[in-house]
């Protein structure tokens, strides 16, 4: 399996992008190219030791910025390294590819340049998250602020088909974003998207799920807009930070306090590995013709690798041809 990554994207690159890219070849045993500027990453691979067993690197003589207009990555920066990761992938030179870089840009480049699935109106972007009930997907979460009912259709079988190869559940459970479980409730684009989505055969439709049933684990794919998604994302990203936050200063307020940390740590620890981004690694690009992950964008050496073995697994699962399959039936 031969993974393309993004060496220059992300806010700890690239030092931690080659430092997950060489945990990944001797955890998961893959083979890597890395894109970006060839004679700084070689410096700092030799500076740390890095070994480039499995490792080879194309030269990008420029980098996608957060601040960058995202269509520069097919005109004025197509030369950068998320453009000739998005080439090389396009010809067939890996099977999947990765970046932490710029979110718009990749969107764009995936659609432009790797293309969509057929049929498949909008990519969207599909992190997966802890719940009470093990994990859920968020789906879209940025890539379409302005969406249409068929969309959202589109984003609960696509969402069902990952979960269903990445975490082997039988029949995913899809439930839609909404203000209320009656199906009359929420703007015109949910209730009209509620419709499709109950029609769907290939959907295991469970109706509407207020925000509170996301992480109290009442479905498996939960569907919104990007809009929506994105400000859904964020805050249960926020409160996690707080949660775990106050609990530190819970436990070292006092010695006794202290002590009974000491008792519950082993918990704590399980609690702060279940809720913690890095473990997964990053969110899939669903809807287009080939395995692409989004990175966080603060991803360190394990966020990096185990977005790898991430986009190692999804190329070898046939999520893309069973999307293709199902939009088709449509």
């Amino acid at each position: 399996m031969k993974i393309i990554v993004d060496g220059m994207g992300g806010d700890n690159a690239p030092l931690a992008v080659l430092q997950g890219c060489a945990q990944a070849v001797t955890e998961y045993g893959v083979e890597i190219i890395i894109t970006g500027k060839k004679q700084e990453l070689e410096r700092l691979m030799e500076e740390n030791e890095i070994s480039r067993q499995n490792i080879s690197i194309i030269d990008a003589p420029t980098v996608i910025s957060m601040e960058d207009d995202p269509i520069s990555v097919v005109k004025d920066k197509r030369n950068s390294s998320m453009g000739l990761a998005f080439d090389l992938l396009k010809n067939g030179d890996g099977d999947a590819m990765l970046s932490a870089g710029n979110t718009g840009a990749l969107l764009t480049g995936a659609t432009l340049i790797v293309k969509r699935i057929d049929g498949v109106k909008r990519a969207a972007l599909a992190p997966v998250i802890p719940n009470k009930s093990g994990l859920v997907m968020l789906i879209d979460s940025g890539a379409t602020v302005d969406c249409r009912p068929e969309f959202l259709e589109q984003y609960g079988l696509m969402g069902s088909v990952y979960m269903k190869k990445m975490y082997d559940i039988t029949n995913p459970r899809v439930g839609l974003a909404n203000n209320g479980t009656e199906d009359c409730k929420g703007t015109d684009l949910y209730i009209a998207s509620n419709k499709l989505l109950r029609e769907n055969k290939n959907i295991n439709f469970v109706g509407n799920v207020e925000g509170r049933g996301l992480m109290l684990g009442e479905c498996d794919v939960y569907v919104s807009d990007g809009f929506t998604g994105n400000l859904i994302l964020k805050t249960v990203e926020g409160t996690s930070l707080f949660f775990l936050d106050f609990m530190k200063k819970l436990f070292g307020k006092s010695i006794i306090s202290k002590l009974a940390a000491v008792l519950v740590m082993k918990d704590i620890k399980a609690f702060k590995k279940k809720s913690d981004y890095k473990e997964i690694g990053g969110a899939a690009l669903l809807g287009i013709s080939k395995p692409v992950i989004k990175a966080h964008g603060s991803s360190d050496a394990k966020a990096i690798k185990n977005a790898i073995n991430q986009a190692k697994i999804f190329a070898s699962s046939e999520i893309i041809e069973e999307i293709s399959e199902n939009i088709k039936q449509r």
